[in-house]
């Protein structure tokens, strides 16, 4: 347990922090399962609707670092690639 007064402030941070990192990590991964479902159910028109959305939420994700740039941008291509396939 921290015992100084920053110790106990950067112990609060980092929950914080912890807890929005893991809303937004959720909130992309919801949306490409969802994506990725449509599309193996053959539901071409609702999975380009989710599009925007993943990239926003993926874009959101890198911006607060809460993943990579890279594994976003990465993300991005593969859901364009998989769309491109379909």
């Amino acid at each position: 347990m921290p015992i100084t007064a920053s110790a106990k402030k950067a112990m609060r941070q980092t929950k914080t922090r912890n807890a929005q990192n893991a809303k937004r990590k959720e909130a992309y991964k919801k949306l490409i399962s969802s994506y990725r479902k449509s599309v193996a159910d053959a539901k071409f028109e609702d999975a380009k609707k989710i599009i925007p959305d993943i990239y926003k939420a993926l874009d959101k994700a890198a911006k607060t670092n809460a993943i990579a740039k890279n594994k976003s941008a990465r993300m991005k291509s593969r859901i364009a690639k998989l769309t491109k396939r379909k």
